[in-house]
């Protein structure tokens, strides 16, 4: 049998109180809480408004099909995100793994599928060959798209010495920068919300303060099985829809407010 750790307690511990008073802590912490919400909506409306730095460099990558361009990275597209990880000679745990807080990344990487139907790719770029990079994805079981960085593209987007996500957004083929993250930044990637939240566009939903003309749909409406996804152009599920008005309704609005938790009433069974 494996002998457990340590189980002892700090010697300084928060007192222990009644379920009234563990309550009322808990209510006046979510003041906080909501407060923070808010701010981070806030945060994420100003970095929509961020201005953007058109990319004029025609950076090339090795990707599972061969030579790509940045553009390719976009998968069709009209944002992209890419998040840089350190698996390459002379990083700790080469061959065999990449770096261990790169590998903490990506295993907190929700499903691509929630991304790519807000119009959104996410890709890791990396300086090891692609034939590492799929041994290492198949031991560790990630499915991302992660792509050879081939030339300076680490470089000039602030990552060649430390991780970092750059987000891209295109107009046909001009592609522009518009956000980056590195350090503790990093520490909130993993999540499809957080992602979309440092991209131009954001979540698109309706109650997003956002400037006027971009895209924006009702919430919850289009949020699906990973592996259910409807193609381009088709409408969401009837019954999905009715069950997202109806919390929508009971929430007392058309749409929810900043602070308003996600899900509606999604999960209830009438």
């Amino acid at each position: 049998m494996t002998a457990l750790p340590n189980t002892e307690l700090p010697t300084t511990t928060p007192p222990i109180v009644s379920a009234a008073e563990w309550d009322a802590a808990r209510a006046a912490l979510l003041v906080q809480e909501k407060e923070l919400t808010r701010a981070r909506d806030a945060l994420a409306a100003n970095r929509r408004r961020m201005p953007w730095l058109e990319v004029e460099r025609d950076y090339a990558f090795d990707g599972p099909r061969g030579r790509v361009r940045l553009l390719d990275l976009f998968h069709g597209r009209r944002q992209l995100i890419v998040y840089r990880a350190f698996f390459e000679p002379g990083v700790f745990g080469w061959p065999e793994h990449a770096c261990r807080g790169c590998s903490m990344v990506a295993d907190q990487v929700a499903h691509v599928a929630h991304l790519n139907a807000r119009d959104t790719t996410l890709v890791f770029a990396s300086r090891a060959g692609q034939p590492d990079i799929a041994r290492v994805k198949e031991r560790m079981g990630w499915s991302m798209p992660w792509y050879t960085i081939t030339d300076g593209f680490d470089a000039d987007f602030g990552v060649d010495e430390w991780h970092g996500t750059n987000a891209f957004i295109r107009d046909g083929e001009r592609v522009f920068r518009t956000y980056f993250v590195d350090n503790r930044g990093d520490e909130a990637m993993g999540g499809t919300w957080d992602y979309l939240d440092i991209t131009a566009l954001g979540r698109q939903e309706q109650w997003e303060d956002s400037p006027q003309g971009y895209p924006q749909s009702p919430p919850y409406a289009w949020w699906n099985w990973h592996d259910e996804y409807a193609d381009a152009g088709t409408e969401p599920d009837e019954r999905w829809l009715a069950k997202v008005e109806g919390g929508i309704e009971r929430m007392g609005g058309t749409s929810p407010k900043p602070a308003t938790p996600p899900g509606a009433d999604c999960c209830a069974s009438h």
